[in-house]
């Protein structure tokens, strides 16, 4: 068999660019396998992320620090924000166009807080709210300390809470919950109605060798029912494997991936379905990490909506584990992505983050009592007997070393890597992860297949799909050009 594009994995990632590339020029073929039963049952599924639109309105970990001048950097909030905009333009073009059926089942609008709770914290956070608000990305935030105010916001957060403890609080409508389990089946399905294409479950890459022509990939894949192996030539392969994808770079041989390594994180939630509760906080509400906390386990207390039904999430709480995968991961697969080329960047990464190590294993044995305590620190009332912990995702925090550095985790952003000769790129890495999907992809297409985009109708093709995709709405001058095509996204959506 033979493909243009060949798609290992059926997440945010591999789906977007399937749909992508397809709506670009409907002529190509893409094939699209997945190990798994079902679509996105890796870090895309609902359960297994904060499911958060991560704009950088309420995630604190985008603006760590508070300079010597009093001021926040507040550059990163305002990257991420613009790098989200990339996905919901995309998303709105699905539903024009009918690839989202019902974004109802995906999209939630709600209002993005953040909390803190200490002296020092309250003036970190007001600098950082008089940085954002200049910006146009971000005018319709508010901040208060009134305590009456921030209940009105978001009762759990005030009721019980001691009267003489400091707090402060951000808000902004125009936020997100977001379901990419939902939106990825929605773009699987979508891909496999097209013509010359199809998405194969229950289907594993086992290998990937390059063609002897150097000018593709022979793929060989395992149907995991049979056993019956067979060999795809591929153009151009993705690898959006999750916690799978370090492995099959691996296994294909570049030596762009020659001292990466993977660290993976597992995660819990704590969930309460006590409609008494639930019905009394709509809202994302982000605190600040603590200790040596990894940023994916960064306090919150979340709305969900997940398969029509109304739940609320706090965690997560970070654990160790040597698994790269939640469905049919193995203990062994940390120790079998050891090589020669990151065994260095690994122990180095292990010895400079001795206080990470310890703060996993401490997690991973916490009793529900200790869980409790920091819930309250956010919900101060919350009672014991409303919550249960459920499993979360595992995210596969990618290693890697720069010349001249110590190698070190990649906390923030994606790591895309991507052969010399443009055949191959994969995903490394995890937050803002599925929330920048779009504008990952982007980059992908760009420097991968950018002959796809040189016509004039290639380009108004991706101007439909991405109407900023080669415009910079960051800038002063661009305000009323956001301000349309974000509005314009969100009726779409029906997020207003």
């Amino acid at each position: 068999m033979k493909t243009d594009v060949l798609l290992i994995g059926s997440g945010i990632m591999s789906s977007t660019l399937g749909v992508m590339l397809k709506e670009l020029n409907p002529a190509l073929s893409v094939q699209l396998y997945e190990v798994t039963e079902k679509p996105a049952q890796e870090a895309s599924n609902g359960w297994n992320n904060a499911g958060t639109g991560h704009a950088g309105i309420c995630e604190l970990s985008y603006t760590p620090n508070q300079e010597e001048d009093g001021t926040v950097d507040v550059s990163k909030a305002i990257s991420v924000f613009e790098d989200f905009e990339y996905s919901l333009q995309f998303w709105a073009h699905a539903a024009r166009r009918g690839i989202i059926k019902d974004t109802r089942k995906c999209l939630t609008a709600l209002p993005h807080i953040s909390l803190v709770h200490t002296e020092e914290q309250v003036p970190y956070l007001k600098a950082r709210y008089e940085g954002l608000k200049k910006h146009h990305f971000f005018e319709p935030m508010s901040f208060s300390t009134d305590r009456e105010e921030i209940a009105d916001w978001a009762p759990l957060l005030m009721k019980g809470r001691d009267q003489e403890q400091p707090v402060a609080a951000t808000h902004m409508d125009g936020g997100t919950d977001v379901n990419f389990g939902e939106i990825s089946r929605s773009f699987c399905q979508w891909i496999d109605e097209q013509e010359n294409c199809c998405t194969q479950f229950g289907h594993r890459v086992v290998d990937l060798n390059k063609e002897t022509s150097g000018k593709g990939w022979i793929v060989t894949v395992r149907n995991e029912e049979t056993g019956q192996k067979e060999k795809i030539y591929a153009e151009f392969v993705f690898v959006g494997a999750g916690g799978g994808s370090l492995p099959l770079l691996q296994k294909s041989g570049i030596p762009e991936v020659n001292g990466y390594g993977g660290f993976p994180i597992g995660g819990q939630w704590m969930i309460t379905r006590n409609p008494d509760v639930v019905a009394k906080h709509t809202a994302k509400v982000y605190g600040q990490a603590l200790g040596a906390a990894p940023t994916m386990a960064v306090p919150h207390l979340d709305t969900r909506m997940i398969d029509g039904k109304q739940s609320l999430l706090f965690g997560p709480f970070a654990a160790w584990t040597g698994k790269f995968l939640h469905n049919g991961g193995s203990h062994f697969d940390l120790p079998l992505s050891v090589r020669p080329g990151n065994i260095l960047s690994l122990m180095r990464v292990g010895m400079h983050n001795l206080d990470l190590v310890k703060y996993l294993a401490g997690q991973g044995l916490q009793s529900k009592e200790s869980r409790m305590r920091e819930l309250r620190n956010f919900y101060p009332d919350a009672l014991a007997e409303d919550w249960e912990v459920i499993d979360a995702g595992i995210r596969v925090q990618a290693i890697k070393q720069e010349p001249g550095e110590e190698p070190g985790i990649v906390h923030y952003g994606t790591e895309v890597i991507t052969s010399a000769d443009r055949t191959i790129s994969a995903l490394l890495g995890a937050s803002p992860g599925a929330s920048v999907s779009t504008q990952v992809m982007l980059e992908c297409l760009q420097r991968c297949l950018p002959h796809l985009l040189e016509s004039d109708e290639a380009k108004e093709r991706m101007t439909d799909m991405i109407p900023n995709w080669n415009n910079d709405l960051k800038v002063d001058s661009a305000r009323n050009r956001y301000l349309e095509i974000h509005e314009k996204a969100m009726a779409n959506l029906n997020l207003i």
